[in-house]
């Protein structure tokens, strides 16, 4: 007599799961920039007291935000909200001059937590401007970083690039006296093929001194296309309004791996992990390290997961805190 098939409503075992292989990016989550603007907001909350209040988020990342919210940081999107007694910290995407001007006009006191790669850009800007040169931007409409750069120039003396489309319709000349810079976030490969659409319709144009993307950005893209071949899906922790997140996804997908951004573990749908062997995971620059662990802790509730963590750079960056904090 054939024994009985078992049956399928039984809660299986740990023992009994599909293995799942977890392959976790490295470098991933904070960077320097990221790390010092956190600090810069707890130290301020520590030396003036709650509250402090913060002009548009700190970082990109929901979870950062709300625990600075918890030790006393207001999140607010204009100067305006800023009653006129209150220290105000400036994010790390940077902000156009009219906004320390404007605080320095009420006579606030505030602190500058714009990332220095950021803050480079900036002063490259300004450079160019003085050299005469007309300035075309690349970068994404409306992302702060992006407004806050071209707010370093006179209207009129940047334009802003989004696509290699975008250069065939620049109405400039190979007569005009021309540069770029890039946003510090963007897709290290799209901004390739914008350059060099750029450098081929306009051969006269100069180009910034050093890489404009920063260090942190290229690490991590480099990171995620050294696991995604091997992976049959990439998780990438970051929030819908952080570049360098959505760049990691891409990333992944253009070699032709399925990619999905999660801000938290929870969002996670068990089915996604249907036929799926392996798994990457990475993190954006604005997402801790807690958030990884959370996602791994949640998905070894549903497999047996075994980690191997591939590493494409080192990073050891760190950067100094305004002097007003450290004094």
């Amino acid at each position: 007599m054939n024994a009985p098939f078992p049956s399928t409503d039984a809660p299986a075992s740990r023992d009994t799961r599909l293995p799942l292989k977890l392959l976790i990016a490295a470098p991933r989550g904070f960077c320097a920039g990221v790390d010092r603007a956190i600090e810069i907001v707890e130290r301020a909350l520590q030396k003036y007291g709650a509250p402090v209040y913060v002009r548009h988020e700190i970082v990109h990342n929901r979870y950062v935000v709300d625990s600075l919210k918890e030790k006393g940081a207001i999140f607010v999107e204009e100067l305006d909200e800023v009653p006129n007694d209150a220290p105000v910290v400036f994010s790390a995407h940077g902000v156009p001059k009219s906004v320390p001007a404007e605080a320095e006009r009420r006579e606030l006191l505030y602190v500058d937590a714009t990332c220095p790669l950021v803050s480079k850009v900036h002063r490259q800007a300004e450079r160019q401007i003085e050299k005469g040169q007309h300035i075309l931007f690349i970068g994404h409409e409306g992302h702060p970083e992006v407004i806050g750069t071209m707010g370093q120039v006179p209207i009129g003396q940047i334009t802003l690039v989004e696509t290699v489309d975008d250069v065939a319709n620049l109405p400039f000349t190979t007569e005009d006296n021309l540069s770029f810079l890039t946003q510090t976030t963007l897709s290290v490969d799209d901004t390739h093929e914008i350059v060099v659409a750029l450098q081929k319709r306009f051969p006269q144009i100069v180009a910034p001194k050093a890489e404009d993307i920063c260090y942190a950005t290229s690490n991590r893209q480099a990171a995620v296309k050294k696991i995604a071949s091997s992976c049959d899906l990439v998780l990438v922790i970051g929030a819908p309004n952080s570049s360098n997140s959505l760049r990691l996804v891409e990333v992944a997908q253009r070699l032709g791996t399925d990619s999905r951004l999660i801000q938290r573990a929870d969002e996670i749908d068990p089915s996604w992990l249907d036929g799926v062997g392996t798994v990457g995971l990475t993190a954006g620059a604005s997402a801790p390290e807690t958030l990884v662990r959370e996602v791994v802790d949640r998905l070894s509730e549903w497999r047996t997961v075994t980690e191997e963590t591939i590493a494409a750079a080192e990073e050891n960056m760190v950067f100094k805190l305004p002097r007003q904090l450290t004094e």
